[in-house]
């Protein structure tokens, strides 16, 4: 009979913490629904990623992501809120339930993956650490910097790539940590220090808001891997693949030539059958997302694919001029590569 009880207890211990795991499955999602848009944490000022345009709008390929995710979840990406927050509050915020989900040039790491109570949802830019240097001080290469002193935001992953390769080099060098990359950006401007070292798409961006930009070059070495995405809290599996898909929406439909332009007539008229599928004119793979049947439709029609996510906000015709590189699709010599919608 005490072995029976005690069976009886271990299951029913199981499942209730099953029911109870089960129902707090979508919690995130029940709470965006509920209060009708997508909380967003984004950079303090990171153009091509997240800053405040003319109006106060914020633009940026990270913004951008959040709004593809309001616009699967709301069939309307306006529906997204935006918390600014620097390096060293991201995650809390996150972890907190202060935000939603956390899109923000973070690097996804082994130990943010498994040691934070977070998740990445993909890969939205991918990158490298590099290092910005005044061309008054007449080096070529990050090997020509034994005895700099060096501006890195504090909190990031930049300050321990740094030590690793002035160690592996036997270089040395000075280290001086700033709250915000912006204060990084005007303490190498003053002079304070000799170059500034962060992912090369800040230092792109860090350069785009200098007085004299073209006193400044970035050197050709990238130190690191650094792949940038958006982050949920582990165990809102529901939540995370809504994050997850929304970003694979965009690259799926610059492989298939879906634009913002021609989605709607594609969505009608293509007989190709990946992208019937695609955009919910067959099947109904929206229903597992609990999306609606359009909701890739919506979101490249109202944010755009990933190609015009990217040239809108980093490509040639922004200040930034970054090209493709790593972010090509992967049938274009880059690393992008989605999922099919099956």
């Amino acid at each position: 009979m005490k072995m029976l009880k005690s069976t009886l207890a271990v299951l029913t211990t199981a499942a209730v913490f099953g029911a109870s795991g089960f129902a707090q499955a979508g919690a995130t999602l029940d709470a965006v629904n509920k209060k009708g848009f997508v909380q967003c944490g984004v950079s303090d000022g990171l153009p091509g990623f997240s800053v405040p345009d003319a109006s106060g709008k914020i633009v940026g390929i990270d913004a951008d992501v959040c709004r593809a995710v309001a616009a699967a979840v709301f069939g309307d990406a306006s529906k997204v809120k935006f918390s600014q927050l620097n390096a060293k509050e991201r995650f809390t915020a996150l972890q907190s339930g202060e935000i939603d989900v956390l899109s923000r040039n973070t690097t996804w790491t082994s130990s943010r993956d498994a040691g934070m109570g977070l998740i990445f949802a993909g890969v939205t830019y991918y990158d490298g650490q590099g290092f910005l240097a005044s061309k008054k001080l007449g080096v070529k290469s990050a090997k020509e910097l034994d005895g700099a002193t060096i501006c890195i935001q504090a909190g990031t992953t930049t300050e321990l790539n740094v030590s690793d390769y002035f160690r592996a080099n036997g270089l040395k060098y000075t280290p001086i940590t700033f709250e915000t990359s912006d204060e990084s950006a005007k303490s190498l401007e003053s002079g304070r220090c000799d170059v500034l070292t962060s992912d090369k798409s800040q230092l792109f961006a860090q350069r785009s808001k200098l007085a004299n930009p073209g006193d400044y070059e970035v050197l050709p070495e990238t130190i690191s891997k650094e792949p940038l995405g958006p982050v949920v809290r582990k165990g809102d599996d529901e939540w995370l693949n809504i994050v997850k898909w929304s970003l694979f929406a965009m690259l799926d439909a610059e492989e298939a030539g879906v634009t913002s332009k021609n989605v709607e007539d594609m969505a009608k008229n293509s007989t190709n059958p990946d992208v019937r599928r695609m955009l919910g004119t067959d099947g109904e793979f929206g229903k597992d997302l609990q999306l609606r049947k359009d909701w890739i439709v919506q979101i490249v029609k109202q944010v755009g694919n990933y190609g015009e996510m990217f040239e809108r906000n980093l490509g040639a015709g922004t200040t930034l001029k970054i090209t493709r590189g790593q972010n090509a699709l992967w049938n274009q010599g880059g690393l992008q590569y989605a999922p099919p919608v099956r």
